[in-house]
């Protein structure tokens, strides 16, 4: 499958958000956007400029999802970038030793 090269559509931004189960907020935040902004292209379909689409998709692709282009298979799409397994390990690596401590080095 060939990478999606276009612009994020709202439709496209929706699905890897919900794939990635992270909030608005938290996804607005990672492409310095507003919460409104993000909901409003999501939902109803309001552009954003060429900057704002690239920031929301790096955002994405930063929490692991991975588009891919209309092909001869095929509508375009998202998916994770690891397999459940996978995800499943970083989860629990994540969790090892308890919350990370603030350091004064």
């Amino acid at each position: 499958m060939e990478r999606l090269t276009s612009p994020l559509t709202p439709d496209l931004a929706r699905a890897g958000r919900a794939l990635t189960r992270v909030s608005v907020e938290v996804i607005a935040e990672a492409a310095n956007l507003g919460s409104q902004q993000v909901r409003d292209f999501e939902h109803r379909g309001i552009s954003l400029s060429a900057v704002d689409n690239d920031s929301l998709r790096v955002a994405l692709e930063e929490f692991g999802v991975v588009f891919f282009a209309e092909d001869s298979h095929g509508g375009s799409g998202v998916r994770r970038k690891h397999s459940a397994l996978k995800v499943s390990q970083l989860h629990s690596w994540e969790a090892e030793g308890g919350p990370a401590y603030e350091d004064d080095i």
